[in-house]
């Protein structure tokens, strides 16, 4: 083989390895921009629910005639 040919197939092989390996994907892993969110109206909710039931009993206990 000629020395030119050689060197031809040298510097594909050379340059398609460098063109692959630019082809890796990268995983990065980032805080994000933001706080995170914990809506609490479940708890709110359940809250709310616990006061009008001791109300409730409160008022059923001062008047047992109501039902």
């Amino acid at each position: 083989m000629p020395p030119i040919f050689s060197r031809f197939v040298l510097c594909a092989a050379l340059g398609t390895s460098l063109v692959l390996s630019g082809c890796n994907p990268t995983v990065k892993i980032e805080a994000p921009d933001k706080p995170i969110e914990i809506n609490l109206n479940v708890k709110i909710e359940q809250e709310v629910r616990v006061r009008v039931e001791r109300d409730l009993d409160e008022l059923l206990a001062e008047n047992p005639d109501l039902f």
